[in-house]
């Protein structure tokens, strides 16, 4: 089974914002592959999917960004699933808006949502999608730029990237991290 487990804030005060961009994406997923969500009995919503014969999870954490960490261990704690079948998919500072990176393991890069997952699953050894949302902010205002509403104009751009995330996280369900990245480097349109 492959979980995708993505990075946001529960609740409607966050919902468009930069730091939900996990969400947006698993949210755009469950859309096209007519899945609800529904609340567990842990720390997150999921909805769950077959694809030619691969079972999935899709994981919202309802902890917030900086505890996703709690929600990550529930998943191992209760599932029979391997690291390498966990992906992370997270906004990123440090990428251009709508610019997309894989990455099989690796340090939190300064977010705090990886750095809450590597402290309680005590490794770093998951794969993650990073989808940039730019860097446009001054220094000091990382907090209010990543919560900050995603506008309409910048939204409709990234909207193709989206799409690209959504066919990414189809590669990782029937093929793991190999398949993702090789869908990747044939597509490098993104």
């Amino acid at each position: 089974m492959k979980v995708i487990f993505g990075i946001g804030n529960p609740g409607e005060r966050y919902k468009f914002t930069r730091h939900n961009i996990g969400f947006i994406i698993i949210d755009y997923f469950a859309e096209i592959h007519n899945l609800e969500f529904k609340p567990s009995k842990f720390n997150f919503y999921y909805a769950e999917g077959n694809m030619e014969s691969f079972r999935y999870i899709l994981v919202k954490p309802t902890t917030y960004v900086n505890n996703s960490g709690i929600a990550a261990k529930e998943i191992f704690d209760n599932y029979n699933v391997d690291l390498s079948d966990f992906l992370v998919v997270t906004d990123d500072v440090n990428l251009d808006e709508g610019k997309i990176r894989i990455r099989n393991s690796g340090g939190d890069g300064g977010h705090n949502g990886i750095a809450s997952i590597i402290y309680h699953l005590e490794t770093d050894k998951f794969p993650r999608l990073r989808f940039g949302i730019g860097k446009n902010f001054r220094n000091g205002e990382m907090a209010e730029y990543v919560l900050s509403k995603i506008d309409e104009k910048t939204f409709e751009s990234i909207k193709p990237k989206i799409a690209f995330a959504a066919e990414l996280l189809e590669n990782f369900i029937s093929g793991g991290t190999k398949k993702m990245l090789d869908f990747y480097s044939k597509n490098l349109s993104n």
